[in-house]
């Protein structure tokens, strides 16, 4: 058995911890590097922050409050097509930053009111997928480190590029592979 409790605190200190990180890892980049795409397809990082501002509340906050709500089902959520929709290319880094940090915040409140035991409930989402309020916390920091790993890769790759022809793979293997010319 899950302890609910402990589930709730780490995540909460998880969710708190990853508001510095993006802050260290973002903070100072330049306008090229904030809408360089690693690849073809691929996204900037502009647009994985504005993904991350919108997730918050809009899936996992959105769904959590299902479950406290004692809903039966979640709202379908389409990232990619909001990627587009939003323009999210195109937006302004550090009033993305800004938001997300000011979301991620409300977040964190509202996990310190939620009773855990409300956190056993379940609702189902578009695709038939039952998701307990333990799912989503336990998903909502491997979302967050899922992308802080896409954010070091996309970085890191920005960094090759940028000074090519030097063997930067000598670190190691650099993520999303040499741009092409």
């Amino acid at each position: 058995m899950t302890d609910v409790r402990g589930l709730l605190n780490e995540t909460r200190r998880e969710l708190a911890r990853f508001s510095t990180l993006l802050e260290v890892l973002v903070g100072e980049l330049d306008e090229a590097t904030w809408r360089g795409r690693p690849a073809s397809g691929e996204w900037a990082p502009v647009e994985i922050v504005c993904h991350l501002r919108d997730e918050e509340t809009e899936d996992f906050g959105a769904r959590l409050r299902v479950i406290l709500a004692g809903g039966a089902r979640f709202e379908p959520n389409d990232p990619e097509r909001l990627a587009v929709e939003r323009e999210y290319h195109q937006a302004n880094p550090s009033e993305a930053v800004s938001a997300f940090q000011a979301r991620r915040m409300t977040s964190l409140d509202l996990l310190g009111s939620v009773p855990p035991d409300r956190l056993l409930g379940t609702a189902e989402t578009s695709g038939g997928l039952r998701l307990s309020g333990l799912d989503l916390l336990a998903s909502w920091v491997a979302h967050d480190r899922l992308h802080l790993q896409q954010l070091a890769g996309t970085l890191a790759r920005r960094w090759a590029d940028r000074w090519a022809p030097l063997q930067v793979e000598y670190a190691g293997p650099i993520p999303y592979g040499p741009r092409q010319t």
